[in-house]
């Protein structure tokens, strides 16, 4: 073989271990997101679903619970996929020529990209609706009752759902773009059917971040408050204490009363014998009403309360003075800056068109510094872009349309996983376009993520940017100011003075007299 011959293998044989390469770091990435998550979804599942005496139901829900921590796996490394490029590309240009790194590459990154926008279109269009159809099955008529034939009628179900979806949105294309060539494109079902549909569920998610990321950045401030321990001039433990005390005390003392008159009627039904002699000997046993589970609830929820309250009251002077005062100064700086960047983009696109979000086919990593600041300009735009992620799932369940799926410790039912899962994987698919079209970083998207036909249109991006701006300093402003001076007039006691105080609440006039 001549020279040119061993140049070539060689050549095949080093792109042969790159591939290899890069699918084990992918595999690897993929199973330690695969695993968090497992460990997530186990404590958020009802239990009881899983260990029911119909063995057919409990596979059912294991199968369903697997797919869901696919789903919700791929949802987190969409999340982790702007901030994983950004950082990489400012560690090859640190060390660009460090042997420990050289499977760092643009090729990789390239891949990782892929494969997530791959796995959001398997999982949004064909995984979840699976398991949700998969759990309501319960198999034809007439056929044989197990899993199988559950499987077969989730398979019909999803068939016909595939075909009502492809209808829909051949017929929105046809509608928004009357041509025969868009319309055509459209029999390709891998090369344009999918791309054009994550796209429309792309941009369902981008609106939806812009709803819910404000609310969430206005909610930040109020959580924040509940966690940490508030300065004494913010904040009167004592009383607190005193409070939750008082109202445990009348509960207990309601709950005996009301126990002890049931009993009592309860004997005198028996020995007059209107109950049987089987409900005498244990009148407790299932008959108590309603109002006494509710009130056992209100005792426990109150003692839950005491419990935290003298944790808090043991909280030590750093973390009451200084704790709560700069978690909500960073809070407040890192929304400021998040409205001030925008704004500065906003005038960006009015002046250079190469501020328009676009894709990027090949990943160049290494090169330059996607931040005039440089390293120090990318650790903030991941900071960032995590923070907005956070503010927006914290407004999402904050909102009272999406307040019923919000999950419960060890109490969450496998519909609502699913459901769940599904909100989760659209927000964190659309954070990357999200990011980019808010101009908080400067990375181009790669692969099919930088293919929406939106993202080309000046207006759509300008209004999106400006009702960004508009919508986070709104809530800002208004939640900031009207809790700190809400703080303030509590904590001098001018909510007590008979005097109306404009814009919150006096108090009772049984509070008064106290």
């Amino acid at each position: 073989m001549e020279a040119a011959d061993y140049e070539v293998l060689s050549v095949r044989e080093q792109l042969f271990h790159e591939r290899v390469r890069e699918c084990i770091i992918s595999t690897l990435l993929f199973a330690t997101l695969y695993i968090l998550c497992h460990i997530a979804l186990t404590h958020f599942k009802k239990p009881a679903e899983f260990t029911t005496v119909d063995d057919e139901d409990a596979t059912v829900n294991k199968i369903a619970l697997e797919l869901c921590t696919f789903t919700l796996a791929v949802a987190l490394g969409a999340v982790l996929l702007l901030p994983f490029s950004i950082i990489s590309n400012e560690v090859l240009l640190s060390l660009p020529r460090n042997y420990y790194i050289q499977w760092l590459n643009g090729s990789l990154i390239h891949g990782l990209w892929n494969l997530v926008f791959l796995f959001s279109n398997l999982s949004l269009i064909f995984l979840m609706p699976f398991a949700y159809f998969f759990t309501e099955s319960e198999g034809f008529a007439g056929s044989r009752k197990g899993v199988l034939g559950r499987v077969y009628e989730t398979v019909v179900m999803l068939m016909l759902l595939t075909l009502l979806v492809l209808g829909m949105v051949w017929v929105a294309s046809a509608i928004v773009d009357n041509n025969k060539a868009s319309r055509e494109s459209l029999y390709d079902f891998w090369e344009y059917y999918l791309p054009y549909l994550y796209s429309c569920i792309s941009f369902l998610g981008v609106l939806l971040l812009l709803v819910c990321t404000p609310l969430g950045l206005a909610r930040m401030f109020s959580v924040t408050g509940k966690l940490l321990v508030k300065p004494r001039l913010l904040e009167d433990l004592e009383e607190q204490l005193y409070c939750s005390a008082f109202e445990e005390a009348a509960l207990t003392r309601r709950i005996c009363s009301e126990l002890q008159f049931f009993l009592a009627g309860m004997m005198g039904m028996a020995w007059a014998g209107a109950v049987p002699s089987s409900l005498s000997s244990d009148p407790t046993s299932c008959w108590l009403p309603l109002d006494m589970e509710l009130l056992h609830r209100q005792v426990l929820a109150l003692q839950t309360q005491r419990v935290l309250l003298e944790k808090r009251r043991k909280a030590s002077a750093w973390q009451r003075n200084l704790g709560y005062p700069l978690a909500m100064l960073c809070l407040l700086v890192l929304t400021g800056l998040s409205v001030l960047i925008v704004a500065i983009h906003i005038l960006e696109l009015l002046i250079d068109e190469a501020a328009m979000p676009r894709g990027m086919q090949d990943a160049s990593l290494g090169q330059v510094s996607f931040s005039k600041l440089g390293s120090f300009g990318a650790v903030i735009q991941v900071v960032l872009i995590f923070y907005l992620m956070v503010s927006s799932v914290m407004g999402f369940y904050s909102s009272p349309l999406f307040r019923g799926l919000r999950p419960r410790w060890h109490d969450t039912a496998m519909t609502q996983i699913i459901g769940n899962c599904v909100c989760l994987l659209v927000l964190s698919s659309a954070l990357p376009v999200f990011s980019r079209t808010l101009g908080l970083t400067r990375f181009d998207l790669l692969g099919d993520f930088g293919r929406f036909n939106w993202l080309g249109n000046f207006y759509i991006v300008f209004l999106y940017n400006a009702a960004f701006a508009g919508l986070t300093t709104l809530c800002l402003v208004k939640t900031f100011t009207a809790a700190v001076r809400a703080e303030l007039i509590r904590a001098f006691g001018l909510d007590r003075l008979p005097l109306p105080v404009s814009g919150f609440p006096r108090a009772s006039k049984k509070a008064q007299h106290q």
